[in-house]
């Protein structure tokens, strides 16, 4: 019988990257976190809930949250795509959300360098159309970069950025 959970790719068929707004998911809250001081190891436990933490980690961020509305979420979306356009990155999926935003990207380029991307050219839409002040802090620091080995690994992640979030947004 075939191992199932082998695969000889050499590189993986796509990655699922996501990232958050400004304070909307601190360090602490009931969602738990990770530690991103060299303790953040796949399936590893989470930060446990802890409002101290959150509390902490709230009266520091020196700002309100940020959340993005329907002409926002447009605009993020417009700068993903045209990021993926001009470098040729595969786009299968993707969901901005109030604050987040999900994405599968296809590509043979370090997810890293794909989030910032995506964070600097959403950043530099949403100042040019005079939807954000330039003193606005709009993401939150890093983000989830999750490599996706296998065909079922992509269409899972798929699945999840288009249909596992939840109730859909207005239209834009």
């Amino acid at each position: 019988m075939p191992n199932l959970d082998w695969d000889d790719n050499e590189s993986p068929l796509a990655y699922l990257i996501t990232f958050r707004t400004f304070g909307t998911w601190l360090h602490g809250d009931e969602r738990h976190s990770v530690d991103r001081h060299g303790k953040n190891i796949y399936g590893a436990p989470g930060i446990a809930r802890n409002e101290n933490l959150s509390t902490t980690m709230r009266d520091n961020m020196g700002e309100a949250e940020f959340k993005l509305n329907g002409p926002q979420r447009a605009a993020v979306e417009s700068a993903i795509r045209s990021v993926c356009k001009t470098r040729g990155y595969g786009l299968p999926a993707i969901n901005v959300r109030t604050n987040h935003v999900h994405s599968v990207v296809a590509a043979y380029k370090r997810p890293e360098l794909i989030m910032n991307s995506f964070k600097a050219n959403a950043t530099r839409e949403l100042r040019a159309s005079g939807l954000v002040s330039a003193q606005q802090t709009i993401w939150s620091r890093g983000g989830s970069t999750r490599y996706l080995w296998k065909p079922n690994h992509v269409d899972g992640a798929i699945e999840y950025v288009l249909h596992g979030q939840g109730y859909d947004l207005p239209n834009f």
